[in-house]
């Protein structure tokens, strides 16, 4: 039997984008259906699966001291992750209950702006005004013969590993690639990281050498320019060598998850699978919008949360948002110590030919910032891309304690043009990873 829920808004995907986005429209009278497909993904993959559990563990793993059992402090690690993982889940139910219609279960476009869902054994069809696809993205399947074996691990599945591998080989240098190299590493595996380019190749070479020295203390093995071609039971085979190992992790990349039925509702896809989207967020349908992972933008939760702007403020509001209004978006990879960086970096400003000063030391000898010294972590390097005309800081990165709270005071000053002189005369709490403005713009003077 079928039966039909209308509404003024449908969100496909419990994604940090859709789920703020329902909870705003619901707050403003609209009638809101959310449709999740996973239980086990209420409030999405950031809570679940990604940014927070995955955080969770890399910091467990830089406080394990020596004396720890590895695979007992493995196991309590994985506990505590699940135990966070429950609590973050059952309160983004509670954020919509009661306020917004939530239904569990697979949806498929049948017609424009209008979903079918199989759900407790009935067939519900939901038909809105307003439509927003939020539906995410996936690890990328190994793709090689035996990365169906068991031991080869998604970024998912590796949080629940069984036992600790002695010898784990990670597939991919990105962020999540390094995150966990480091990660286990810290718990007690051997690692070796495999990459089939330059690891970091867009950084400059004094920071990309910083981040590398830095795994290769964790006691990392970090190969590039070798291809992956098999996964057998105690090795990975690649173009430059085999490398054994009892657990394998493939870090590559991300695969879109669009719902069935996009043709049904005139929804156009680019060529990688991705939602096609303009700077609004429109597709090409009317009245449906797609947002986070599933649009093809960047793949990270803040981004997911500005996208929700853009379309509240369609739906919601008189407009005026779009992605075209987004710069200086910093980035960070969580290593301990993390590593940020936003807008241009040296070499990309050189090529652009444009008239820098380059300021760059390294944290151990940055005398004005002794917060470093006090938590006993003097690793990395800080280095600031000034225009020599303008004073504008072009880009910044920063590898060391705190640069994720660091860059994100530099990418607002990016935005609304505070000078390199103004950061480097700012007045900062003492003692705070801040003060490192003090002393390295002061250097460009």
């Amino acid at each position: 039997m079928t039966h039909t829920l209308p509404a003024d808004l449908l969100v496909i995907g419990w994604g940090k984008g859709g789920k703020t986005l329902a909870g705003k429209a619901a707050a403003a009278g609209r009638r809101v259906v959310l449709v999740e497909r996973d239980p086990g993904m209420a409030g999405g993959a950031c809570i679940n699966v990604a940014c927070i559990p995955t955080k969770a563990l890399v910091h467990s793993a830089a406080e394990r001291t020596p004396q720890d059992d590895p695979e007992t402090y493995l196991a309590e690690a994985l506990r505590n992750r699940d135990a966070l993982v429950d609590k973050l889940n059952a309160a983004n139910r509670d954020m919509l209950e009661g306020k917004v219609t939530v239904v569990m279960g697979e949806a498929e476009f049948v017609g424009p702006r209008r979903v079918a869902v199989e759900a407790e054994g009935e067939r519900l069809e939901i038909e809105a005004a307003a439509v927003v696809i939020n539906t995410g993205s996936a690890p990328r399947p190994a793709g090689v013969p035996g990365g169906d074996l068991p031991h080869v691990h998604t970024s998912i599945s590796i949080q629940h590993i069984d036992a600790l591998p002695a010898r784990l080989v990670v597939v991919g240098a990105g962020a999540v690639g390094l995150e966990f190299a480091q990660m286990f590493a810290g718990f007690g595996s051997e690692v070796t990281v495999l990459n089939r380019g330059r690891v970091l190749g867009r950084e400059d070479d004094d920071v990309r050498a910083s981040v590398l020295g830095v795994l290769a203390d964790s006691g990392i093995t970090v190969v590039e320019g070798v291809e992956v071609t098999e996964v057998t039971e105690t090795a990975v085979v690649t173009t430059g060598g085999v490398f054994e190992a009892d657990a394998v992790l493939f870090a590559t990349g991300r695969v879109p998850m669009a719902p069935r039925g996009l043709e049904a509702a005139g929804i156009v896809v680019g060529d990688k699978g991705f939602i096609a989207v303009d700077d609004e967020l429109r597709t090409s349908a009317e009245n449906v919008w797609a947002v986070g992972d599933i649009n093809g933008g960047p793949q990270f939760t803040y981004i997911s949360l500005d996208d929700y702007r853009i379309v509240a403020a369609q739906l919601l509001g008189d407009g005026g948002r779009s992605r075209a209004d987004r710069v200086a978006v910093p980035t960070t990879t969580f290593l301990t110590p993390p590593f940020s960086q936003v807008g241009l970096t040296e070499k990309a400003a050189r090529e652009q030919g444009l008239n820098i000063k380059v300021a760059a030391k390294p944290v151990a000898k940055l005398a004005m910032m002794p917060r470093p010294k006090t938590v006993g972590e003097t690793r990395g390097i800080a280095k600031a891309v000034v225009d020599a005309d303008t004073d504008q800081v072009l880009g910044f990165a920063y590898h060391g304690v705190d640069s994720q709270e660091v860059v994100n005071l530099v990418a607002l000053a990016m935005r609304a043009g505070v000078t390199s002189s103004e950061l480097r005369d700012g007045i900062w709490v003492h003692l705070s990873s801040t003060e490192l403005l003090n002393e390295l713009l002061g250097e460009l003077a």
